[in-house]
C-alpha cells in the first residue's frame, strides 16, 4: 500500500509540474483548472499521510516557508551589472562604434534584442536541477536571498528540466538571471480586488511586483500574481554555449519561460528598427516596458569586450521617450525626508498613463514649483520619468479660472509643527528638528545601515518596531535597548533579542568616521566622514570647530562645512551626541591627527576604481585611512596613486594616465602600507 501511494506522489509530481509548465510558462494549458486543483489536492491528501516523502520540488511546496525574520544577504558569483542608456537611435549607433573598436579585427557581430521589461532583477541558483536559492540584484554585488518567496511563483522551476520528458540531464550548478514582473491584466485585477476590500491599490506593476517579492511572509508573495522571463545564465557548470541566442534556447529547454518577443538580429539597423516598431507598440504588451535591451550575440565577444564601471560594453538599453499625460491637481502635500528635506509632491485626479493609474505625482522642490508657477486645482501636463516615476512638468495655463490657489513655502514642518529653515542661496527647504518623527524612522535606518554603523538584525522594519512601541527616540537610544522590552516585541524570541543586543554592542567601537557618516549631517557620506575624522580626530573638536577651519581640509566645500556646522550648533543633536558618548559609543579617532605624520601613507592621497579582490571599497578606503593616507572620489594632479580593482572606470584610468598617476593593485597597496611597496616619488620604502 505504502509503495503504491509512493508511486502515485511522483506521478502526481510529474503531472503537475507538465501541466503547470504548460500554463504557466507556455500558456498553452491540456486541462481545466478544476482537473488541475483535483490533482492537487490528491497529492496533498498523500504527502500529508506521508510526510517523510515531502520533497522540496514538490508542487505543495510552493508555499510552505515560515515567515522570515529578516532578508539574508547574498553575494553574487558573477556581478549583477546594470545597463548603458540610450535615448535615441544616434546614441545606439554611438554604442557600437564605441564596442566595434574594441573588437578583433574582422569580427562580423550579430545582435539579441529585447523588451526591457520594467521588473525586479533576480538571480535563481540550481544545484543538481533542484532551485536553491532566489536573489536579488542589490547593488550588483550583494543582494537579498528571497528564496522562499522566488518558490511561490507560478512559473519559476523548482527542479530543471522542469518534465521528464525533456529528457535533459541537469547541469551540476547553473544561476539563471531574469526578470520578475507582474502582467498587465493580473495586475489591473489585484488592484480591483484590493478595491473591494477597501486597500490601497498599488502605483504600478512594477512597485507592486518589487513590494512583492520582499514580503518577509511568502504566503503574503503567493498571492500576487508574478511570474518571470529569465534573460542570461550568470554562471554555469557542465555546459557550453557560445552564444546569447544559444542561451535562451538552452533556457528554453530546460522549461524556464523566455520572452516570446526577443529577436535575432544580424545587423544594429534591424536591431534599430526592432527598437522603433515597438516604442509604437509597447501598449500591445502584457507588461511594462521602458525599452528595449541591445547585446551583442557572441558570448566570446562579450568576455573579450567586458565591463566599465557597471555596465556591460556589449550590451545597451534604448529607452522609450516617458509618457505624458494631463490631469488635475488636487493638492499639494509636504513629504519629510531622512534629512529632514521637505519636498512637495501632487495629489492628482486618477489618470491612465502607460498602462497605470496614476494617483500623486513628484514637484522636486519649492523652488520648481514656484518657478513653474504650479498651483492646486491646475490642469497640468505630467509624465513618468524613466516610464517609473511620476513627475508634474507644467500647468496648462490657457485654461485657468481663476480659482486656483498658490501654495506658499511652509513656515512650519508638517510633522513635528517647528520652524523650517532654508539655507541662503540653497534650494532644499528643511526641518532642523532631529527629533522629528517623519524623520527618526530612516534616521535610525540610516545610523543602522552597512555603510555606517553596520549594525547587522537592524532593517527598517524592525527600526519602524522599535519607534511605534516607544523604545526609540532616536539613534541614541538604542544603547539603552532591554532584552526584556525586546523579547516582548512580535517577531521577537530570546535569541534574536540576543543577537540585536550584542550586534549593537559591536556598534560601539566602530571608527570615529562611521559614526559621523552616521549622524545623517547633510553632505557627509563616507568619504567626506572619513576626511573630518582624520583632520579633527574627534567628536569634541568636531562640536567646536569653525566653518573657515572646515573649508581647509582639501575635499571639504564651503556648503559641506556650513551644514556640519549648523547640525552641530542645534541643541538637540548636541544633546543626543552627548547621550550616545554616556553609552559608549567612540568619540575619539583610533589615530590622533598629531600623530598621523610617521604613518606609511601620511600626506598621501589615493583613489580607488572597480573591485578588489578581497577588500570591499569601504574596507580599502578604511585601511587607508589608518595608514594616515587620504582617499579621495576622483583623480587629480594631487593624487599619488590610483588602486586598480576588476572592472575599473574608464573616467578614473583616462585620468591617472592624463596626469601621470602611479597605479597599484590590492597587492601593490597592501606593499606600500607595510613599508615595501613604492613610495609616490617612485622610489622604493
Amino acid at each position: 500500500m505504502v509503495a503504491n501511494e509512493a508511486k502515485r506522489i511522483t506521478q502526481l509530481r510529474a503531472l503537475l509540474a507538465h501541466h503547470g509548465y504548460l500554463y504557466y510558462t507556455l500558456d498553452a494549458p491540456t486541462i481545466s483548472d478544476a482537473e488541475y486543483d483535483a490533482l492537487m489536492r490528491e497529492l496533498e491528501s498523500l504527502e500529508s499521510r506521508h510526510p517523510d516523502l515531502v520533497t522540496p520540488d514538490s508542487p505543495t511546496q510552493r508555499v510552505g516557508a515560515e515567515p522570515l525574520p529578516e532578508f539574508v544577504r547574498v553575494v553574487h558569483p558573477e556581478p549583477m551589472t546594470s545597463l548603458e542608456d540610450a535615448f535615441n537611435e544616434e546614441e545606439v549607433r554611438a554604442w557600437f562604434r564605441r564596442a566595434q573598436r574594441l573588437m578583433p579585427e574582422g569580427t562580423v557581430p550579430s545582435f539579441v534584442a529585447e523588451p526591457k521589461i520594467d521588473g525586479l532583477a533576480v538571480a535563481l541558483t540550481y544545484e543538481n536541477g533542484l532551485l536553491v536559492r532566489g536573489a536579488t540584484r542589490g547593488d550588483g554585488r550583494v543582494g537579498e536571498d528571497i528564496t522562499p518567496n522566488v518558490r511561490t511563483i507560478r512559473n519559476v522551476p523548482l527542479r530543471i528540466p522542469v518534465t521528464d520528458s525533456l529528457q535533459m540531464a541537469p547541469p551540476p550548478r547553473i544561476e539563471v538571471r531574469g526578470e520578475i514582473y507582474m502582467p498587465r491584466d493580473l495586475f489591473e485585477r489585484l488592484n480591483e480586488q484590493r478595491r473591494d476590500e477597501g486597500q490601497e491599490p498599488f502605483a504600478n506593476p512594477r512597485n507592486a511586483s518589487a513590494g512583492s517579492v520582499r514580503q518577509l511572509d511568502p504566503a503574503v508573495t503567493a498571492t500576487r500574481p508574478l511570474r518571470l522571463f529569465v534573460y542570461s545564465i550568470g554562471y554555469v557548470r557542465g555546459v557550453g554555449v557560445a552564444s546569447q541566442w544559444d542561451a535562451l534556447a538552452y533556457l528554453r529547454e530546460l522549461g524556464f519561460a523566455v520572452n516570446p518577443d526577443i529577436r535575432r538580429m544580424d545587423d544594429l539597423e534591424q536591431a534599430i528598427r526592432f527598437c522603433r516598431e515597438w516604442m509604437d507598440r509597447r501598449d500591445e504588451l502584457n507588461y511594462e516596458a521602458d525599452g528595449v535591451v541591445i547585446k551583442l550575440d557572441s558570448l566570446d565577444v562579450q568576455r573579450q569586450l567586458g565591463i566599465v564601471g557597471n555596465a556591460p560594453r556589449w550590451a545597451v538599453a534604448f529607452k522609450f521617450p516617458s509618457r505624458e499625460a494631463t490631469t488635475r491637481l488636487l493638492e499639494i502635500r509636504v513629504n519629510v525626508g531622512r534629512t529632514g528635506v521637505l519636498t512637495p509632491y501632487a495629489v492628482l485626479e486618477p489618470v491612465r498613463l502607460g498602462g497605470v493609474e496614476i494617483r500623486q505625482a513628484t514637484l522636486h522642490n519649492f523652488d520648481d514649483l514656484q518657478k513653474k508657477d504650479i498651483r492646486e486645482g491646475d490642469l497640468v501636463v505630467i509624465q513618468r520619468a524613466g516610464d517609473v516615476i511620476p513627475q508634474v512638468v507644467k500647468p496648462v495655463v490657457a485654461v485657468r479660472t481663476g480659482d486656483e490657489r498658490i501654495v506658499s513655502l511652509p513656515e512650519a514642518c508638517p510633522s513635528c509643527g517647528q520652524p523650517v529653515e532654508q539655507e541662503i542661496g540653497q534650494v532644499a527647504v528643511y526641518c532642523a528638528n532631529a527629533l522629528c518623527p517623519a524623520q527618526r524612522v530612516r534616521r535610525i535606518e540610516h545610523w543602522a545601515s552597512r555603510g555606517t554603523m553596520d549594525i547587522e538584525g537592524l532593517g527598517i522594519r524592525v527600526t519602524q518596531q522599535l519607534v511605534e512601541a516607544g523604545l526609540v527616540q532616536d539613534v541614541s537610544d538604542l544603547y539603552a535597548l532591554d532584552r526584556q522590552a525586546l523579547v516582548a516585541l512580535e517577531g521577537f524570541g530570546e535569541k534574536r533579542a540576543d543577537n540585536l543586543l550584542q550586534a549593537l554592542d559591536r556598534s560601539r567601537e566602530q571608527p570615529l568616521w562611521r559614526v559621523l557618516a552616521g549622524l545623517g549631517i547633510q553632505g557627509v557620506g563616507t568619504q567626506v566622514a572619513q576626511l573630518l575624522a582624520r583632520a579633527l580626530g574627534s567628536m569634541d573638536a568636531l562640536l567646536q570647530v569653525r566653518e573657515e577651519t572646515l573649508t581647509e581640509i582639501e575635499g571639504i566645500g564651503p556648503i559641506i562645512a556650513g551644514d556640519v556646522v549648523a547640525y552641530t550648533r542645534r541643541p538637540g543633536n548636541r544633546e543626543m551626541i552627548q547621550r550616545l558618548r554616556e553609552r559608549g559609543v567612540r568619540m575619539v579617532g583610533e589615530i590622533a591627527s598629531s600623530d598621523a605624520t610617521s604613518l606609511p601613507l601620511a600626506g598621501l592621497s589615493l583613489a580607488i576604481t572597480g573591485t578588489l579582490p578581497t577588500l570591499s571599497r569601504e574596507q580599502a578606503s578604511e585601511l587607508i585611512a589608518a595608514a594616515g593616507g587620504k582617499v579621495t572620489g576622483s583623480v587629480s594632479s594631487k593624487t599619488n596613486y590610483l588602486v586598480i580593482g576588476e572592472a575599473p572606470g574608464a573616467s578614473k584610468l583616462q585620468q591617472a594616465e592624463r596626469n601621470s598617476v602611479p597605479t597599484l593593485d590590492e597587492a601593490g597597496l597592501r606593499e606600500l602600507i607595510s613599508g615595501r611597496g613604492a613610495k609616490a616619488d617612485g622610489s622604493r620604502a
